[in-house]
């Protein structure tokens, strides 16, 4: 198992500081050398990406234009990897990140499964979102749903995914959605709030979900965003909200699919070093991808 990591040093707010600091705080804190103490790893680096401005574009996207760069570079460094028969780890910033992933996946596989591990849907349509982040928007781009006056570098490469494609594990966002008037994603893709994932047999929903997209598609992308996580667990994300899984739960969790040899690639995303004062997230960040290492080092080859 040879592991490619990119650092993705992205914000969608338009800033760079915040979750755009994230690959290289990890990296302070022993990422790398954590992660080559289990497996071969090739540290790629942070991308260099264009410095955003702030400013809500037509679309009702803000930091439009470092959008569009941002997803154009991570399809090229991600699409090198599987290219190379690597194993792309992205670490990000935030969860736009996985449309240049998924764009990368169809380009050298045909397209993958979504296993997406969230404490939101993120399938907010731009002009709805009170930011204009496209954190609360990737899964409604990835989908293909209409935004009017989207960038064209941007919306030729959508859809990425079809709904029967995707599977949404860890969302507690229903009664904000509910409260704003945006429609849930439950009534069209496979959706296992946090609530359920707590009160049941977590490892038996996520074998269920990821069989059935390995059924469909063959392969299958996981998507961490660090939010489904209990503040308890992790209090260094942007947007916090009551409930949420706890760091065993989350290992359980990705150990499932990362045990699948038809995985061929995880991102994960929403860890804000300024709100991490003595680095004990960052610390317990590299823990938690040292056993998901583990996971891979030890899985059959696909």
């Amino acid at each position: 198992m040879r592991i490619q990591l990119i650092g993705v040093p992205s914000n969608s707010a338009g800033t760079l500081d915040g979750v755009a600091r994230a690959p290289a705080v990890l990296r302070r804190a022993g990422l790398p050398e954590v992660l080559a103490g289990h497996t071969e790893v090739v540290d790629a680096g942070d991308l260099r990406l264009p410095a955003p401005s702030p400013e809500r574009a037509p679309s009702g996207l803000i930091a439009e234009p470092a959008l569009v760069a941002m997803v154009a570079s991570v399809r090229a460094a991600t699409r090198r990897a599987l290219a190379a028969g690597s194993f792309p780890l992205l670490v990000g910033g935030d969860c736009p990140l996985l449309l240049g992933a998924l764009a990368a996946a169809r380009d050298i596989h045909g397209g993958v499964g979504v296993l997406f591990v969230d404490g939101h849907e993120d399938a907010w349509p731009p002009r709805s979102s009170t930011t204009g982040e496209a954190a609360d928007c990737e899964l409604w781009l990835a989908l293909g749903r209409e935004v009017e006056g989207l960038d064209p570098g941007l919306a030729g490469l959508l859809p990425l995914v079809a709904p029967e494609d995707l599977a949404l594990l860890g969302p507690r966002d229903a009664e904000e959605l509910r409260q704003a008037g945006v429609p849930s994603l439950a009534s069209e893709v496979e959706l296992h709030p946090a609530e359920e994932l707590l009160a049941g047999d977590l490892e038996r929903v996520t074998r269920g979900a990821l069989g059935r997209l390995e059924r469909r598609k063959g392969r299958v992308w996981l998507h961490v965003d660090l939010d489904v996580l209990a503040t308890a667990a992790l209090g260094a994300v942007d947007y916090p909200q009551p409930g949420g899984l706890g760091w065993e739960q989350l290992e359980a969790l990705a150990a499932v699919a990362l045990g699948s040899p038809r995985l061929v690639g995880l991102d994960v995303t929403i860890y804000n070093p300024d709100l991490d004062q003595d680095g004990g997230g960052a610390r317990r960040i590299v823990a938690w991808l040292a056993t998901a290492v583990r996971v891979l080092a030890g899985r059959e080859p696909g």
